[in-house]
């Protein structure tokens, strides 16, 4: 195994004082903290090494033993007697992944370097307890999956996870779940899982909030004479009246027939209805006539 640099590490030099590496400390592992960095396994390695750095430049003296044999710390009497100690518990360490031969692998399970393990015969803090990072993801449903409750199922990491969407889950909202993140370091609790939602509007209706918005086509005698007409709705089809004498852009409103409101029961919003008039084509003579004799009126 090969030595490690602490210093590097922190980016301070061999004369640094203690409050000198508290603060280069501080400032590496705010940079490249695991949920700074959430999938991003460059950054949570060099994490680890900032933490074993400071692990021993930040106590007196495990930096006085470590700045005495250098690069010679092999021969040092506290290392024989760390190495002792050290083979006591092999079969612990193994569980956790073994030893690792080279600087890049020293750091790839979680705890401290094969380095310091035999430096210092390890530390109550080699076993700390780390969070694991956060998980981001995305799930698109069509619009017309968010009028009720639906179960659904995302695949994280191989794992398939089943959750429950309210109704009226909107586009771009975010629900986190607890612990279902990745794992954490050493006995650590799990990250979150942080899943953002993208609604496709598969529907003739515009959404605005809670609210909906259709446009109805009805024939020009309808609009005149009043009547009524079939519309849709987030609950199928319902009869709509026409007034006599309608208007072209009329616009009304179907109280609670809009769509759910999200995480609160049995409220929703409004459907707006504006009714667009066809005008009649390709006209008979009779028709013609009959109109001709209505202008005259």
């Amino acid at each position: 195994m090969e030595f490690i640099d602490y210093y590097k590490i922190l980016e301070v030099n061999k004369n640094a004082t203690a409050d000198e590496i508290k603060k280069a400390y501080r400032k590496l592992a705010r940079k490249y903290h695991p949920d700074v960095n959430p999938n991003n396994p460059e950054a949570h390695k060099k994490f680890q090494q900032l933490n074993e750095a400071n692990e021993v430049l930040g106590d007196p003296e495990k930096r006085k033993k470590y700045d005495k044999y250098g690069k010679d710390w092999q021969h040092g009497e506290a290392y024989e007697q760390a190495r002792r100690q050290q083979q006591k518990s092999y079969n612990y360490e193994e569980g956790f992944g073994g030893s690792s031969a080279d600087f890049e692998g020293s750091f790839g399970g979680g705890g401290f370097s094969d380095f310091f393990n035999a430096m210092f015969g390890g530390s109550s803090r080699t076993r700390a307890k780390y969070r694991g990072a956060d998980i981001q993801a995305s799930l698109t449903l069509p619009l017309t999956e968010t009028f009720t409750t639906e179960k659904k199922t995302i695949t994280i990491n191989g794992k398939n996870i089943r959750i429950t969407v309210p109704a009226g889950i909107e586009d771009g909202r975010q629900i986190k779940l607890r612990g279902h993140g990745e794992p954490g370091n050493n006995g650590g609790p799990a990250g979150d899982l942080y899943i953002t939602f993208n609604i496709v509007n598969n529907t003739a209706f515009k959404k605005m909030g809670n609210d909906l918005f259709l446009t109805k086509e009805i024939d020009l005698y309808t609009a005149i004479l009043g009547g009524s007409v079939m519309v849709d709705s987030i609950s199928g089809k319902i009869k709509v009246t026409v007034k006599p004498e309608t208007q072209n852009n009329t616009k009304i409103r179907l109280k609670g027939k809009g769509a759910p409101v999200y995480k609160k029961e049995g409220q929703f919003g409004d459907l707006y209805i504006t009714y667009s008039v066809k005008l009649p084509q390709n006209l008979t003579e009779k028709q013609k006539a009959l109109f001709t004799e209505l202008s005259k009126l």
